[in-house]
């Protein structure tokens, strides 16, 4: 098939890596080139540089809805346009451009999860399962007819890091089988039960503060939902701790929440609103990310002191 690709992120990549082994792809769309990092150099999209590799020319609109966008892409005659975390909402004139329509590959078991961060909020949640959902788009937010389905478990101390590369490469092996049942006539078209939505918003840097008043469970949740980004935080005397990495220990205590208990090799023992919490990878300012234990041996870190503001 003539594919259009949409897509931005590293998540997107393996998807088009894929799909160029068995379809033209005779276009992709990714996001406007961006500063990025300290020195604010402009930098491709992920996309764009795959793309770039593969000899395959690149638009880049700012706003994909307007008439020049739409009559460029017409003139291109898809039969199928994919989408994979682009960024930019179709409207429906675009949907129903390609023969095939418009395929979306989504990061969760939908009608679960649907929105921006999907991979970051099962874990805060404490999700068990997760996986990727390939669907007919229309002009809601990840309300199109489900396609196929492809599950992953998610193990106790999983981050969202980890998560995201088992899921990019799952999506990628389930747009190919989605692809080929399109063509085949064969995809189905499974409807979204509204009443089993649920909405995953994106993330931003004041989530990230612990609240130590929680449950060890959901403190742990959140540092690993947050990792890479944009990362749960504390303050330490004064200083903002980068928080990476815990474990869920057992054990009870009497002190107040935020409670340093104990640090070792192991990790930093902390006491929370139920159970107790061992952190183990951190962050302070003018140091870079390590474990606990590396970081002790040429800083201190005080038992008794009260974690949070």
């Amino acid at each position: 098939m003539r594919i259009v690709f949409m897509g931005t992120p590293d998540f997107a990549v393996p998807c088009l890596e894929s799909i160029v082994e068995q379809h033209d792809v005779i276009a992709v769309y990714s996001q406007p080139d961006r500063p990025k990092g300290r020195g604010k150099k402009i930098q491709f999209p992920p996309v764009k540089e795959a793309a770039v590799k593969h000899d395959i020319p690149v638009f880049q609109p700012e706003k994909l809805n307007t008439d020049q966008a739409y009559n460029e892409l017409l003139s291109l005659n898809p039969d199928c346009i994919v989408v994979v975390a682009y960024g930019q909402i179709l409207s429906k004139r675009f949907l129903e451009l390609p023969k095939h329509g418009c395929i979306n590959v989504h990061a969760s078991l939908l009608p679960a999860y649907r929105g921006a961060a999907p991979i970051n909020w099962v874990l805060v949640n404490g999700e068990t399962k997760t996986g990727v959902t390939t669907m007919h788009m229309d002009v809601g937010l990840d309300t199109g007819d489900m396609i196929h389905k492809s599950e992953i478990d998610i193990t106790e101390n999983m981050i969202a890091g980890d998560l995201h590369d088992l899921l990019s490469v799952s999506g990628a092996e389930l747009i190919l089988k989605t692809l080929s049942a399109l063509e085949e006539g064969t995809a189905p078209r499974e409807k979204q039960d509204n009443a089993l939505s649920s909405y995953a918003s994106m993330m931003n840097k004041k989530m990230s503060e612990i609240k130590w008043s929680m449950e060890a469970q959901a403190i742990h949740n959140q540092i690993r939902g947050f990792n890479p980004w944009p990362v749960s935080y504390t303050d330490y005397q004064g200083t903002r701790m980068k928080m990476y990495r815990s474990l869920c220990i057992e054990g009870t205590h009497q002190k107040e929440s935020g409670t340093i208990l104990n640090v070792s090799a192991e990790g930093m023992d902390v006491a929370t609103g139920s159970g107790l919490l061992r952190v183990t990878e951190i962050q302070v300012p003018g140091s870079k990310r390590m474990a606990v234990k590396d970081y002790i041996l040429g800083h201190e870190i005080k038992v008794g002191t009260r974690l949070g503001a």
